[in-house]
């Protein structure tokens, strides 16, 4: 008996032994009804069926800005992030005093910059926006940033014609007739877009690499990617955009091993993980290594291993 109680004790001590010693990876997300947790619970639920030794779990946070400072502090292991927040946070620009301790993972999924006009408008370039009745976003978002930052480049940003709505109160005044055109920057299909073409004829309206080299060049955490065509009602063809990608990042000093094993969790089970969300779906080897900052070692190694 007594050999018994002690074989099950210490049987017991390994099992608790074993707990402790596995690698507890937390992840920044965003809001649970946004993209980022949805994406994010999906890549702990990944990486707890695949990776050996590591247990993982997204947390709820303010997105973007609250991961990198996080992160950098060593309170998450990794997040989610736009590409433009990123690359301020490892540069130390504004909104961030000094750099960050940060370096990517791996490009996920483009957030893009949707640009739907009601057809009645007859809006056919961002060109023809300067004399149009506009929403950027709501005041001080990455949609609003981009959005004005896109407009100059064509010489059709006109302070007069632009309201800071929020996506839903935009698509509303659309429908009321208050506004010819709204910019929207979310994954596809973004919800609000979804009701408004639903409800109303829109056109989207496409974005011109050639015209906007200069903007890529100052900015070069945008990229251009394509709204596939059927995404939304009436928008049969497919149109180029302006994105601002999702990146997932880490700690510029966090161990390359534990790096390594998470990315190549993730990329060896893209299919499995492509289940949990539609912007999942567009996570690719191809498109992992283009991110905004540079790579991990524990990253860059994966990609080069796989590129070989």
């Amino acid at each position: 008996m007594k050999k018994l109680i002690l074989t099950t004790l210490m049987a017991a001590g390994l099992a608790v032994g074993a707990a402790q010693a596995a690698e507890r990876v937390a992840i920044g997300t965003g809001g649970t009804g946004g993209v980022f947790y949805a994406v994010g619970a999906g890549m702990a639920d990944v990486i707890n069926k695949h990776a050996d030794g590591i247990t993982a779990k997204a947390e709820v946070t303010g997105a973007s800005i609250e991961n990198i400072r996080r992160v950098s502090m060593g309170e998450m292991t990794m997040g989610f992030s736009s590409a433009s927040v990123l690359y301020a946070g490892a540069n130390g620009e504004d909104p961030f005093e000094e750099k960050q301790n940060v370096a990517a993972i791996a490009y996920l999924y483009p957030a893009m910059l949707q640009i739907a006009a009601l057809k009645d408008a007859n809006v056919t370039s961002i060109a023809d926006l300067k004399d149009k009745r506009i929403s950027v976003g709501p005041p001080g978002s990455n949609s609003s940033v981009i959005a004005e930052r896109l407009l100059k480049a064509y010489g059709a940003y006109n302070e007069s014609n632009i309201q800071y709505l929020s996506y839903s109160e935009a698509t509303n005044a659309m429908k009321d007739g208050n506004l010819d055109a709204t910019m929207v920057l979310a994954g596809i299909p973004a919800s609000a877009l979804i009701e408004l073409a639903t409800s109303e004829d829109v056109t989207f309206v496409p974005v011109d690499e050639a015209k906007i080299a200069q903007l890529l060049k100052d900015y070069p955490f945008y990229a251009v990617d394509t709204l596939p065509g059927g995404t939304y009602r009436g928008e049969d063809g497919d149109t180029p955009q302006l994105a601002d990608p999702a990146i997932l990042f880490t700690a510029a000093d966090a161990d390359e091993n534990l790096v390594y094993n998470v990315t190549k969790t993730l990329f060896d089970n893209l299919k499995e993980l492509g289940a949990v969300h539609p912007m999942a779906k567009l996570i690719s080897l191809k498109k992992g290594p283009k991110t905004p900052i540079a790579l991990h070692p524990g990253a860059k190694r994966y990609f080069d291993e796989v590129a070989k």
